[in-house]
């Protein structure tokens, strides 16, 4: 009669990574980090939550995410520096969550205010992409940038990411001064729940109003904000020294 023999099948590998291996590596600094991401994304989720329920309280929250992601921002490079621990691993980490925070978030924000022509996604958009490519800049020629006695980099060519919170205060002043979103106004409470967008972002519930550009193309002047800030990001002849 033929046998069948046992295969005894190998519980573990010693070629592969042990559980759980990448967290495992993390520094201190990198968890840190991780919270300017929680902050970026949580801040994207609670504007579209906004616009779903037309409820300003989902969208402060979501501007209050922004400064605390700035708050992490700052943290994770001082217990880097005081844990003297940096690694390639965390400058990626690093650049990911800001790109998230403050590219990303901040243009999510200005489109949930009521920059939503097509004009406007084209600053919108220019934006985000400003800002991505001043982060790869910068991963790329940070080893070549001039250090202090500390090995920290003396200054940043062109704005630093994280300045886009100034674009988020002024979107948020503006929510509070009822200068964007119809959703809040108690005068058309009678309206329903809901309102219409083509009501509630009409050019007198956008902050400056519109301008026509083109036959059928309009634009609203203020979200040229991101236009400048997003050229700011991305020169080299601009340096700010690093604090």
């Amino acid at each position: 009669m033929p046998t069948h023999k046992t295969v005894k099948r190998k519980t573990s590998d010693p070629q592969l990574p042990t559980r759980f291996s990448m967290v495992r590596s993390f520094q201190l600094a990198d968890f840190v980090t991780l919270g300017n991401g929680v902050c970026g994304c949580l801040s994207l989720m609670f504007a579209m939550k906004a616009l779903l329920t037309q409820n300003t309280d989902f969208l402060f929250s979501s501007f209050w995410c922004i400064p605390a992601g700035v708050v992490f921002d700052v943290l994770d490079g001082r217990v880097a520096r005081w844990r003297r621990s940096t690694s390639l691993l965390g400058q990626e980490l690093d650049s990911l969550a800001d790109f998230c925070s403050f590219g990303l978030a901040p243009a999510v924000l200005g489109f949930a205010c009521g920059f939503q022509k097509m004009l406007d996604l084209v600053v919108l958009t220019y934006f985000v992409c400003c800002g991505l490519a001043r982060l790869a800049r910068f991963n790329a020629t940070v080893a070549s940038l001039p250090t202090d006695q500390h090995g920290k980099v003396k200054y940043f060519e062109g704005t630093p990411i994280p300045t886009t919170l100034v674009i988020v205060g002024v979107l948020a002043y503006g929510v509070y001064c009822g200068k964007f979103w119809r959703f809040a106004n108690p005068m058309f409470q009678h309206e329903g729940p809901f309102a219409s967008f083509s009501q509630a972002f009409t050019p007198e519930y956008v902050w400056g109003g519109e301008i026509s550009v083109f036959p059928g193309y309009e634009l609203h002047p203020l979200v040229l904000m991101y236009g400048v800030s997003g050229t700011l990001m991305i020169s080299r002849r601009l340096r700010i020294p690093k604090l």
